[in-house]
């Protein structure tokens, strides 16, 4: 089976699930071929992802003038087609966010990129995330391409699903994957009833980076990690806002804040204003390794989000025996059970959020311990990469039978 895979911006350090999902459809036996609108160019912080990188196909790395050509030569082979493409992309177009030209060019994406999965005789294609690349691989499939489907995450897919039409998509997709049971609750808003049963979930998965052999590494004293893009969905600045009334209580504490993005400046700014310099620190992106060193050398993960899918890093936390402080938001009551594997609190409840890191540090290493294996043995059966692969493969030859 060869399928190709479409990503807006791949690899990217932010998106090691799907680098594990693509590696262990292979290790089913299943040819992938990667392709990426853009990110050709893009820092990279991980080994594994520059690899990933040396095998990605980039559909606009060549500039405008390959996917005019190509554009023309599909309007003159297949002018009927290309005509219902562009009619659709005009209706795309009408209420979303984006201007006319930018649609135009998805079009032309498409264009480029059905040529490509011709040459390479792929029979299904997926993308992930339902925004312009699950736009781009709709146009493929109009084009004459190969049967589709994507995967979305949230939750900018549903902050936005009526500007990038997601339920145009998910009833013309051949299936689409959730992440959570939350995800798939909020596609079935979308859609007619009977479009319900090509709605399935996979969850993004572990492999043995985090899933393997674990070295018992002693529990910090008082080191709390957060890990993820610097931005108002990940609430880090509520995270400062519950450090600073700590601080104030004399509580001893330190605070690791692994990750980078639009909000970095404003919570270093935050950081300096309320004198935290000695117990925060800022990392910027870092690796996954360098990732599952952080998470090892702290008592907890806390992550006060207000908007999300289902975050991985609650998953690598919890399969490195760590519990998590998090919010009671999206899919992540799904996987963290209050008191078994960690805390939630309500989202946007800084008080709640300062009491959680304080009850932490005042519960014993061996109920630490249990509270982290029970999180491990969940993930371990929930989320590993190659299990949630034969899902997702399961599902692709379905369309082929």
């Amino acid at each position: 089976m060869r399928i190709a895979y479409l990503i807006n911006q791949y690899p990217k350090v932010s998106h090691s699930f799907i680098r594990r999902e693509i590696q262990a459809l292979e290790r089913l036996g299943v040819s992938v071929m990667r392709v990426s609108i853009r990110g050709w160019n893009e820092p990279l912080v991980d080994t594994e992802d520059e690899k990933e990188r040396e095998q990605t196909r980039y559909v606009l790395r060549q500039g405008a003038l390959p996917l005019i050509v190509a554009f023309l030569r599909q309007l003159l082979s297949r002018p009927i087609r290309t005509l219902r493409a562009l009619a659709l992309e005009l209706k795309m177009a009408r209420h979303s966010d984006r201007p006319l030209p930018v649609h135009l060019v998805y079009l032309a994406e498409a264009c480029q990129l059905y040529l490509w999965l011709r040459q390479e005789n792929v029979t299904h294609l997926h993308a992930h995330f339902g925004t312009n690349s699950a736009e781009v691989a709709m146009l493929v499939h109009m084009l004459g391409g190969p049967q589709w489907s994507f995967t979305v995450h949230g939750p900018e897919e549903f902050d936005k699903s009526y500007q990038i039409g997601l339920a145009e998509k998910v009833r013309r997709a051949a299936f689409v994957v959730a992440i959570s049971s939350f995800g798939r609750s909020q596609l079935y808003r979308l859609v007619n009833h009977s479009y319900w049963p090509k709605i399935a979930v996979v969850n993004c998965g572990l492999d043995s980076q985090f899933l393997g052999k674990v070295a018992q590494e002693p529990f910090s004293p008082r080191r709390f990690v957060c890990v993820g893009r610097i931005c108002e969905q990940k609430g880090q600045l509520l995270l400062l806002e519950a450090a600073d009334l700590l601080a104030a209580k004399g509580v001893d504490f330190e605070l690791v804040l692994a990750g980078d993005g639009e909000m970095r400046v404003e919570a270093e700014r935050f950081i300096a204003a309320h004198g935290l310099e000695s117990r925060v620190r800022v990392t910027g992106w870092i690796s996954n390794e360098q990732v599952r060193e952080e998470l090892l050398a702290a008592r907890a993960l806390v992550l006060p989000s207000f908007a999300e899918g289902l975050p991985v890093v609650i998953m690598e936390a919890l399969a490195l025996g760590r519990p998590v402080i998090s919010t009671y938001i999206a899919g992540i009551p799904e996987l963290v059970e209050p008191s078994r594997h960690g805390w939630l609190v309500p989202a946007g409840d800084v008080g709640a959020l300062a009491a959680a890191i304080e009850t932490c540090l005042a519960t014993g290493i061996d109920e630490l311990s249990q509270m982290g294996q029970a999180g491990r043995s969940r993930v371990e059966i929930r989320h590993h990469a190659d299990s949630e692969a034969e899902k997702l493969c399961a599902l692709i030859r379905k369309q082929e039978c």
